[in-house]
């Protein structure tokens, strides 16, 4: 089974977390799911890079990674993830999302993450989330 390395930005602003919505792909039990930003780490990088990376290639931001939070081991039917997730915040001067891969986006509190359905890998996140936040 082909396993992939991601890395998820946990961007929080104001006290809310961004969130935001894949739009309907190849697999049926991500599409449309809610999902922390990020992507796939490439081979050689580091994940703190690739975090940077992906953020600016999907959604046209910099942040600042604080620090890591949670990795999550995900067994999908047709491939297997290690999602490794980190706290950021948006620097200073970069507030304009820009949406090039994703539907939509919403900045939610703790205690609203659940009002949206997210991809599996991402629910133990959340829950994480609400405990500490």
């Amino acid at each position: 089974m082909k396993h992939i390395e991601v890395v998820a930005a946990i961007i929080v602003r104001g006290g809310k977390i961004l969130c935001v919505k894949r739009g309907r792909g190849v697999y049926e039990y991500v599409s449309l799911k809610y999902e922390f930003p990020g992507g796939k780490v490439e081979e050689g990088e580091k994940e703190e890079d690739a975090l940077r990376r992906e953020i600016r290639e999907e959604l046209k931001l910099e942040i600042e990674i604080n620090r890591h939070f949670m990795t999550v081991d995900h067994l999908y039917p047709d491939f297997e993830i290690t999602l490794h997730s980190y706290l950021c915040s948006l620097r200073e001067d970069s507030f304009e999302i820009a949406l090039t891969e994703h539907i939509d986006y919403k900045w939610l509190a703790g205690k609203e993450l659940f009002s949206v359905e997210w991809a599996p890998a991402d629910v133990a996140i959340c829950q994480s989330l609400m405990q500490q936040l």
